[in-house]
């Protein structure tokens, strides 16, 4: 199953079997200070430059979310997607729990963006699915309903059931809905990562639809935070995890490896240029 998202003069495709794609998710006010700050000053530059660098890092796609303690986000995320899309050529992943900034940024982003997201509740399928089919988008959604995040595997395939299923009867087709288990941090519970790969794989067999996550959650709180994520994203995209939100510099080595192991990487051209692009830099 294969989910087409595109930027004014780039397409990515993304599905199983094909070379991981990697959504940046470094755009986002949460835990960064000088972003936050910046955004509540109305000023953009930080943004661009978090678009630059993680395009330079290997990045397929940019997450862009302003969402901020003082930070107008149905005035400031069209800016930001604006302004992404005047410094990278990627497709964007416009993310927002308000649909309201949804619709203001999707009026003005170019291409075929994704939609981040809507969950299981009811007020989110209602308000945010007519929007997607209105636009003709994909939409990540995330397994969560009015309890919050379920512990047991089983309860996020449902809510992910639920989810396809409400979007399908909307006239939006399954290979446009990607679906987010949720990374939980391995510090408050040791079974959260075995409980999100266990959720992954179901919802990719019973389903068979494109999945990303928030991979970094999984380490959070621990120490040696990239090797830990990397191990993990590794297990999750034999899992079926598609295209990962991650901080694209930090692990963007461990996800070539696991594309190579996996036979996703023809004569593993894209790991070897990796490696010596990572090579170039070190030597300056």
């Amino acid at each position: 199953m294969e989910t087409r998202v595109a930027s004014a003069t780039k397409e990515v495709i993304i599905g199983g079997g094909r070379p991981t794609v990697l959504i940046g998710e470094r755009i986002n006010p949460t835990g960064k200070k000088r972003l936050a700050e910046a955004l509540r000053a109305g000023d953009l530059s930080v943004v661009r430059e978090e678009a630059v660098a993680q395009v330079a890092a290997g990045a397929d796609v940019l997450d862009v979310n302003v969402g901020a303690t003082g930070v107008d986000e149905i005035e400031m995320l069209p800016r930001a997607v604006e302004a992404v899309a005047e410094v990278v050529d990627v497709p964007l992943c416009i993310d927002s729990r308000k649909v309201k900034a949804l619709a203001a940024a999707l009026a003005v982003c170019p291409g075929r963006p994704i939609v981040n997201s809507v969950t299981g509740e009811e007020s989110s399928l209602n308000e945010v699915l007519p929007l997607v089919k209105q636009y003709n988008l994909p939409v990540v959604g995330l397994t969560l309903d009015e309890k919050g995040i379920p512990a047991e595997a089983a309860a996020r395939v449902e809510i992910a059931r639920r989810i396809v299923e409400r979007a399908e009867a909307l006239g939006i087709p399954r290979e446009d809905v990607i679906i987010d288990c949720l990374t939980l941090s391995l510090g408050a519970n040791v079974q959260a990562g075995l409980a999100t790969l266990e959720a992954t794989r179901r919802v990719r067999d019973e389903f068979g639809v494109n999945q990303t996550q928030g991979c970094s959650n999984i380490s959070h709180g621990l120490p040696n935070r990239p090797i830990l994520t990397g191990t993990y994203l590794a297990l999750a995209i034999e899992a079926g995890l598609t295209c990962p939100t991650v901080d694209v510099a930090q692990v963007r080595s461990a996800v070539r490896s696991a594309d190579l192991v996996l036979g996703r990487d023809n004569y593993a051209m894209r790991f070897i240029a990796a490696f010596r692009e990572a090579q170039k830099a070190a030597e300056g």
